[in-house]
């Protein structure tokens, strides 16, 4: 339980103010080797999970997209295409190392003419209000100090009608799948990370960090709370990891 003076990183009670610059420890080491880390933790499978997300965004021509968290850019190149020429996805992240990582890698690919880039803090967006058609925070929420703050602010920068789809690490709804995923995560994941990342401790910060986010309905809830209508989630995978979804009326 933390108190107004701490929060958690992982399983770890550390100050507020410290937690930032924790978390970005983690993606500093992990960016170079992330999209591979991604398809060993989830046998190639967080594909599929990405894919659903942005179906359930229902993005359409011409809009405008926020990716939050957007690491590489894996949804940001999904989204790129449901938007077109016409549309815009601002691919944005409070870590440097990942943000350049994503933006090297969709130059690469000749993805320029509609992406935008910004390193951003989602408790603080600076955009204004009414700005984007949909906002998607795609394995990000769970490291946000105060996940109410960040809410608050995706809300306010939706216009009316906009959506926000939070795809997370969640909650598996059967106690067999929760215990083999336990294991997983704190046995087998962190020696992933080790010989893979040469990285163990952030690997082990992840798991930890997915145990810590709160379940479906708390988030729901959470959602509800900022002024986000309509609220719903998907669970894949058995809950391993869900979608939820909002809209701004």
């Amino acid at each position: 339980m933390s108190n107004d003076n701490t929060t958690h990183f992982g399983f770890k009670q550390v100050p507020v103010h410290e937690k930032v610059t924790l978390v970005r420890g983690v993606f500093d080491s992990v960016a170079g080797q992330y999209d591979v880390m991604n398809d060993l933790m989830s046998l190639g499978i967080h594909r599929i999970w990405k894919r659903v997300a942005v179906q359930l965004a229902n993005v359409r021509e011409g809009e405008r997209v926020l990716d939050l968290a957007g690491g590489t850019g894996d949804l940001t190149v999904l989204f790129e295409k449901r938007v077109g020429s016409s549309g815009q996805v601002v691919l944005a992240d409070i870590n440097a190392a990942m943000l350049r990582t994503g933006r090297d890698r969709l130059i690469d690919r000749g993805l320029a003419a509609n992406i935008r880039y910004a390193q951003v803090n989602a408790e603080c967006l600076p955009f204004a209000d009414n700005s984007f058609d949909c906002v998607c925070i795609g394995f990000g929420l769970r490291n946000v100090t105060d996940k109410e703050a960040a809410l608050r602010s995706m809300h306010r920068v939706l216009k009316p009608g906009g959506r926000v789809i939070v795809l997370e690490f969640s909650h598996p709804v059967d106690p067999v799948t929760e215990k083999v995923y336990d294991f997983y995560s704190f046995n087998i994941l962190p020696k992933i990370g080790a010989f893979v990342a040469k990285d163990e401790d952030s690997y082990r910060y992840l798991a930890e960090s997915i145990r810590m986010h709160p379940k479906q309905d708390e988030l729901k809830r959470m959602m509800e709370a900022v002024g986000l209508e309509r609220c719903e989630y998907f669970n894949m995978s058995q809950g391993i990891v869900a979608v939820h979804r909002g809209y701004k009326f």
